[in-house]
């Protein structure tokens, strides 16, 4: 189809191999994206464990790896704002403009579809074998949780320590 430019939201914590299929769906139907990583004022918590910089290299090392052309995708990080009536349009104002949002999130496509936004799914992956929260468990149990990942990914998360912090941060908060 390749009609335009789509948006892909998400925290990403850790961006994981659902993420990229959804990302190389979304590049099916549009000539460019805008991934949108969520929440970038936190960091170093049970449910966000890595900074926006490191999220950022997450994204961009799987995007290189499975050959994307790095000229169709834009990434910028959005922090939240927690007002979900304002929130929309908080987003628009770090995206360049999209024609269509892309998210399999129920709060997320309500949000757009109120605003008056085109809201497609994600693809056709299996959420459930990908949620972040599992992986962020599995990383904290040190099981099962290297196959989840992209290689290029696991590589960024070794480089920062990031399987240690979430143990420490799990442990912590026992």
């Amino acid at each position: 189809m390749n009609e335009g430019r789509g948006l892909f939201v998400g925290r990403f914590n850790p961006f994981h191999k659902g993420h990229l299929k959804a990302v190389q769906h979304i590049l099916e139907q549009e000539k460019e994206i805008i991934i949108a990583i969520g929440s970038t004022q936190e960091s170093h918590t049970i449910s966000d464990p890595f900074t926006a910089g490191e999220r950022l290299l997450m994204i961009r090392a799987a995007i290189k790896e499975a050959e994307i052309p790095l000229d169709r995708v834009y990434m910028v990080t959005i922090p939240d704002i927690h007002r979900n009536s304002v929130w929309v349009s908080h987003l628009r104002s770090y995206c360049p403009p999209f024609a269509r949002v892309y998210t399999n999130n129920s709060l997320t496509r309500r949000l757009f579809s109120e605003a008056g936004m085109e809201v497609r799914s994600t693809g056709p992956f299996n959420r459930n074998d990908f949620k972040g929260a599992q992986i962020r468990k599995y990383m904290a149990e040190g099981t099962k949780w290297h196959q989840m990942v992209p290689k290029t990914v696991l590589g960024v998360i070794e480089s920062i320590d990031g399987l240690n912090r979430i143990q420490d941060i799990i442990h912590e908060s026992d």
